[in-house]
């Protein structure tokens, strides 16, 4: 794979490769087009259709002459000419309402070069995953045609009888689809049992032989020995005695519902699969949610447990595994979030990266807050600043990428050594290279954020955890984000690429170590937020910001308590209250008890009060440091909310 530079300026040795890749991007348009034709053909049947797309589809790729192609669908193989399996494949499942029904395989008949997927370039991945995507949607449809004409079937045959609604529905569904009917049966029995009903007691019996035999075989005792093995009855053939039981203990519109809600539940199993699997990335999970979506804008009503099941698996797949966050998480973020997140997320193919502890802290404080019944309007004015996320994999897949994976091993060496080397570790990652797909990504948060300056901040997998913050360990970064788009993404990517070297600095390396977290597999997600704030003359700034603890380590009045808590507030960019610096002070508020002042003396306020001021500049496109009397001489007039900060 070529590197390309974060810039965006194309290198004239790379243009002979672009117009090649050019040319292979309209050999495969050419291709899908053409297969797309023959599914629009009402003549041809399926398998024709499949013959003819095993002999379309080698020119889509770049070794045409050598390629060949296979689709197995129902035991059956349709395959190109000359085709034999080879080490060098490219596969892509077809489904059916979530199960794979069959494969195309793409196969190198000869060795060529190791490219970006094997011998193949990640675009004909994702053109083979794409044509076996509107294949199985075809399939789909000629299933769904199929159903349609045997539901106008099934209506005439019973037509005069009047039967009840959920009748022609389990018909229909016996008819088209078994599966569905004998889970929905199950569960229909199921239901009956949990009412009490004895009648479903003896149905379950017939249904599972090993129900009334504890005693017999001492089943839930502490036996060794394996138990007899017993041929359980076909449920399909209690089916009829389960919905003629049902009849007699629940209305029609009852059991209709209940049909209703489980065909409803059983549409959307595929979102509890993937949700569910480790070995699902976040691709997989992306593409279920937006069906999930897909299939009612509104999201289906999923039976609460399994809402809380997906939730729960979520939080783990996109947050972390700690109990204790999951416990509080799944009940205030909802799955629609989840798929909003989805948006603004960059990560490598196949991903199985996390966003990261800071990332995990503000998205479910954000939503803890919207919960919460605002009766006095107080919480409306609290706002979460546009966000992107990088995943946590991404930061291994750059070093990889650029071949510093040996860096991963800096932590195990003597800190005097990690802190003499860490300046060159800061140059390597800062002039190393972006992955195209992570730069891709990166130039879309850029298109949405606009000229709006940015904060890179650090969300590692192991900050703000239980019993290990990281307070100030990590880097985070200000860019001015001014300029061409050229000019902007490099800065981005710089920033980014500085965030990710402070993982092995020498201060987090130290904290690791002293709290025996060095074994940990660290990886860093990022955030990309806009700053909070509006211009000042040449300068962006808030009005004023600062940190906030839960406990007041430094209570300057006995009528304080630890649990009183602590504010730290400086005027413009809050990084004075976060670092803790030599020369200024912060002003100090315990939430508890605001009326109580830490300087009362005039000469102590005037003495303690902040001096200078953080800001980003807009014409030098950088973070500064200036006196804020210097600020307010100048552009006084400009800044936010003067009077409320200056007494």
């Amino acid at each position: 794979m070529d590197k390309k530079n974060s810039k965006t300026k194309i290198q004239p040795e790379n243009l002979d490769r672009l117009i090649d890749t050019l040319e292979e991007r309209v050999r495969e348009l050419n291709v899908l087009y053409e297969i797309e034709e023959l599914l629009h053909n009402d003549e041809l049947t399926l398998d024709e259709i499949f013959e003819r797309v095993v002999n379309l589809l080698p020119a889509a790729f770049q070794y045409p002459e050598i390629c060949k192609a296979k689709i197995v669908y129902k035991k059956k193989e349709f395959k190109s000419e000359k085709y034999k399996d080879s080490p060098w494949t490219l596969n892509a499942d077809l489904y059916f309402q979530d199960r794979v029904i069959g494969y195309i395989r793409v196969s190198y008949i000869e060795e060529k070069p190791i490219s970006e997927v094997g011998p193949f370039l990640s675009d004909e991945k994702e053109t083979l995953k794409t044509l076996a995507q509107r294949l199985s949607y075809h399939i789909m449809y000629l299933k769904l045609k199929q159903i349609f004409d045997k539901w106008e079937t099934t209506k005439k045959s019973i037509s005069g009888q009047r039967p009840e609604e959920w009748k022609i529905i389990l018909e229909l569904l016996k008819r088209t689809d078994l599966d569905v009917y004998i889970r929905i049966s199950r569960k229909m029995l199921n239901h009956l049992v949990w009412k009490g009903i004895s009648e479903a007691n003896e149905l379950l019996q017939k249904f599972n032989p090993y129900i009334g035999i504890e005693r017999e075989e001492n089943i839930l005792g502490e036996t060794n020995a394996p138990l007899k093995k017993k041929e359980s009855t076909d449920i399909n053939r209690l089916a009829n005695d389960i919905f003629n039981l049902a009849a007699k203990y629940l209305t029609d519109s009852e059991i209709l519902e209940k049909i209703q809600r489980w065909m409803q539940e059983d549409k959307t199993s595929f979102l509890v699969r993937t949700t569910s699997n480790n070995n699902s990335s976040l691709t997989d999970i992306n593409e279920a949610l937006r069906r999930y979506y897909q299939i009612n804008p509104e999201g289906m009503q999923l039976s609460p447990s399994t809402l809380i099941g997906v939730r729960a698996s979520l939080v783990r797949r996109f947050f972390t595994a700690q109990l204790e966050f999951i416990n509080i998480a799944k009940n205030y973020i909802r799955v629609r979030d989840f798929y909003k997140l989805l948006q603004r997320m960059i990560f490598p193919i196949g991903s199985h990266g996390k966003l990261g502890g800071k990332s995990a802290g503000l998205f479910l404080a954000y939503h803890i807050l919207q919960s919460i019944e605002d009766t006095q309007g107080l919480l409306s004015s609290i706002k979460m600043p546009k966000t992107w996320y990088i995943t946590s994999d991404a930061m291994i897949y750059f070093m990889h990428y650029n071949n510093l994976d040996e860096l991963l091993e800096q932590k195990y060496k003597p800190i005097d050594e990690v802190r003499k080397e860490y300046p060159h570790v800061v140059q390597l990652f800062k002039n190393s290279y972006f992955p195209s797909e992570i730069v891709k990504g990166i130039a879309m948060a850029l298109d949405d954020f606009g000229e709006h300056p940015l904060i890179v901040r650090s969300s590692s997998l192991l900050e703000d955890r239980l019993g290990s913050a990281f307070s100030g360990k990590y880097k985070s970064l200000f860019i001015a984000n001014q300029g061409t788009k050229a000019e902007r993404l490099e800065a981005l990517c710089d920033a980014i690429a500085e965030v990710y070297a402070s993982t092995i600095g020498p201060d987090p390396i130290e904290y690791r170590a002293e709290r025996g977290l060095l074994d940990f597999h660290e990886e860093m997600g990022i955030m990309i937020q806009e700053v909070v704030g509006q211009k000042v003359g040449h300068y962006f700034l808030p009005a004023f910001a600062g940190v906030a603890f839960s406990n007041n380590e430094f209570r300057w009045s006995p009528r304080i308590r630890r649990e009183d808590g602590l504010i730290r507030m400086v005027p413009g960019l809050g990084t004075r209250a976060v670092d803790r610096i030599n020369d200024d002070y912060p002003i100090m508020i315990a939430p508890g008890q605001p009326q109580l002042r830490a300087n009362i003396d005039i000469d102590d306020i005037i003495r303690y009060a902040p001096k200078k001021i953080d800001v980003i500049d807009l014409e030098n496109y950088g973070f500064k440091t200036i006196e804020f009397k210097t600020l307010i001489q100048e552009y006084g007039y400009e800044y936010p909310m003067l009077k409320q900060i200056v007494s």
